[in-house]
C-alpha cells in the first residue's frame, strides 16, 4: 500500500530521477559566477577602454612611451656596461699580478717547494714558475740584447713566480704581498697597486653613478606617467563625477586609469627593450676593433631575455604606481557637485 500524500508535501513524478546538488545549493553557485562574471567583465571593459583611448593618440601616447623608454634605457644600458667590464675581471686580474723574484742562489727545488706552497693559497687563482733560463731567453727575444747577454759569465736573472690573485681589492692585494714577502727565499715582490686602486675606484664612482642616476630618472617617470594620467583624468572629469554621483566607487573609477598606466609601462619597457638592442649591436662594433688591437676577442653582451623582463615588469610598475598617485592624488577632488 503506498503511503498518503499530504498538500504540504510535493509530489514525485513517475520515471524521474531525484535531483542532486553536488556543489552546493545552485543560488549560491550562481550568485558567486554571476560575481566574478560580473568582476571580469568590468576589468576587460576598463582594459578595453583604456587602450582604446591610447591608440585613438597615437602621436601623443608614442613619445609618452619614447620617454618612458628613455629614462629607463640609460640606467639599464649604463648597468649591462659595468656588467661587461666585470666581466673583463681576468684582464683585469692580469694586471694586477705579483712578481715573486727568489734569490739568485736559488736551487729549482727550492723554488719548486715554494710553488707547490702558494698553489694551495686560498687567496691565488694561478701560479707560473719562470726558471732562471726561461727569464734569460724571454728577456733576450724582447729587449733584443741577445747577443750581449751570450757574452755575460753568468746569468744574471732570478727565477721568479707570476701570480694570479683571484680578488683586486686593494686591501687584499696588502696582505697577500705581505705574505709572499715572508716566504723563504723570496727576495723582492713587486705588484702595482696604484693601478689595482685606481680600478676600484672607477668601478665605485660607476655604480654610485648609475644608482644616482637611477633614482632621478625613476623620479623623473613618475612625473611622466602621473601628469599623463591627470590630463586624462581631467579630460574624463565630467564623466567621473556622473559616475561617482550613481554611486560609483572610489575602485571602480581608478580601475581604468592604472590598466592605462600599466599599458604606458608596456610600451615604454618594450620601446627601451628595443633601444638598447639596437645600442649595443651598434656599439659592439667599436668595441670588437678596440679589443682585437689588444689581441683580444672581448664582446659586448647584449641585453638577455631575463634582463629585457626583468625591465617590462620594472616599467609595467612603475606605470603603476605613476597611475595610482596621480589618481589618489585627484580622487578627493573629484566629488559630485
Amino acid at each position: 500500500m503506498s503511503a498518503q500524500l499530504t498538500p504540504d508535501q510535493p509530489g514525485k513524478r513517475i520515471g524521474a530521477t531525484e535531483r542532486r546538488y553536488v556543489d552546493g545549493p545552485p543560488e549560491e553557485a550562481t550568485e558567486a559566477r554571476v560575481q566574478l562574471q560580473a568582476w571580469l567583465a568590468s576589468h576587460k571593459t576598463s582594459f578595453v577602454d583604456s587602450a582604446l583611448r591610447i591608440l585613438r593618440q597615437p602621436f601623443g601616447s608614442f613619445f609618452t612611451c619614447l620617454v618612458i623608454a628613455v629614462a629607463l634605457s640609460l640606467p639599464m644600458g649604463l648597468t649591462l656596461l659595468l656588467n661587461n667590464l666585470n666581466q673583463l675581471g681576468a684582464s683585469w686580474q692580469q694586471a694586477a699580478q705579483i712578481s715573486v723574484f727568489f734569490e739568485l742562489d736559488t736551487t729549482d727545488k727550492q723554488a719548486q717547494t715554494v710553488l707547490a706552497d702558494l698553489q694551495a693559497h686560498e687567496g691565488i687563482a694561478e701560479v707560473r714558475w719562470i726558471s732562471r733560463e726561461q727569464a734569460l731567453q724571454d728577456f733576450s727575444s724582447f729587449s733584443g740584447l741577445g747577443q750581449v747577454l751570450q757574452e755575460l759569465p753568468d746569468n744574471p736573472l732570478p727565477s721568479s713566480l707570476l701570480i694570479t690573485p683571484t680578488q683586486v681589492e686593494p686591501e687584499q692585494l696588502q696582505d697577500l704581498v705581505h705574505s709572499l714577502e715572508n716566504m723563504p727565499r723570496v727576495q723582492q715582490v713587486q705588484l702595482d697597486l696604484q693601478w689595482v686602486e685606481r680600478l676600484a675606484a672607477m668601478l665605485r664612482l660607476g655604480e654610485r653613478f648609475v644608482f644616482a642616476l637611477t633614482l632621478v630618472l625613476i623620479a623623473a617617470l613618475l612625473l611622466v606617467v602621473g601628469n599623463t594620467i591627470r590630463l586624462h583624468i581631467e579630460n574624463r572629469r565630467t564623466e567621473i563625477e556622473v559616475v561617482k554621483l550613481v554611486g560609483g566607487t572610489d575602485g571602480y573609477v581608478r580601475r581604468p586609469f592604472l590598466y592605462m598606466g600599466a599599458l604606458y609601462g608596456i610600451g615604454g619597457g618594450c620601446l627601451a627593450w628595443l633601444l638598447l638592442i639596437w645600442g649595443f649591436v651598434w656599439l659592439n662594433g667599436s668595441v670588437v676593433e678596440l679589443a682585437s688591437l689588444y689581441a683580444s676577442d672581448f664582446r659586448l653582451t647584449g641585453v638577455s631575455l631575463e634582463d629585457g623582463f626583468s625591465l617590462l615588469i620594472g616599467a609595467v610598475l612603475l606605470g603603476y604606481i605613476g597611475a595610482w598617485i596621480a589618481v589618489a592624488r585627484h580622487l578627493r577632488e573629484l566629488l559630485p557637485n
